[in-house]
Parts: structure tokens; sequence; C-alpha cells
């Protein structure tokens, strides 16, 4: 059953790092597939921590972090529509 919940969470990472890879072009669904990528990490160490009964402070801490990188891309979402008018990558000049 471990190694059923593993390969399940194994599974869903992947399929993270490939909704980030193969859309790249808005803003919007790259942060998106970040934060279902920082949920699946969690819920892994969650898992984890919990099998070997070890303490759980550090999720919290890890729950924080990911909580102020989630605020901090909404930040830079907005500012780049109010800029550019849209979350497109196209339409910067770089």
């Amino acid at each position: 059953m471990m190694m059923l919940i593993w390969f399940m969470f194994l599974i869903m990472f992947f399929i993270g790092n490939l909704i980030f890879v193969l859309k790249h072009k808005h803003l919007l669904i790259v942060l998106l597939s970040l934060e279902f990528i920082v949920l699946m990490i969690f819920f892994f160490l969650l898992i984890t921590m919990s099998y070997v009964d070890y303490d759980l402070y550090m999720l919290m801490v890890f729950l924080v972090f990911s909580v102020c990188e989630g605020a901090l891309g909404l930040s830079i979402l907005i500012s780049m529509i109010r800029t550019h008018g849209s979350d497109y990558f196209q339409s910067f000049n770089l």
C-alpha cells in the first residue's frame, strides 16, 4: 500500500513538472503548476514524516515559505498585468 502512495506522488510530481515545462506562455499557468508541485512535496513530506514518527514542525516552516512564495508570485502577476496588459510572456520586449 505504501508503494502505491509513493508511486502516486511521483506521478503527480512529474505531471506538475510536465505542465511547468510545456505550458510556459502564461505566468498564471506557470504559477499554478508550481503551487501544484509544492503541494505534492508537502504531502510527500507529511506522509514520510508521519510514517517515521518525526516531529511535524518543519512542515509548518515549509508551509510558511510556500505561502510566501505564492504571495510573491501573485504580486508579480498583478504588476505584470498592470504594466503590460496580460500575463503572456511574449508581450515583453527583452
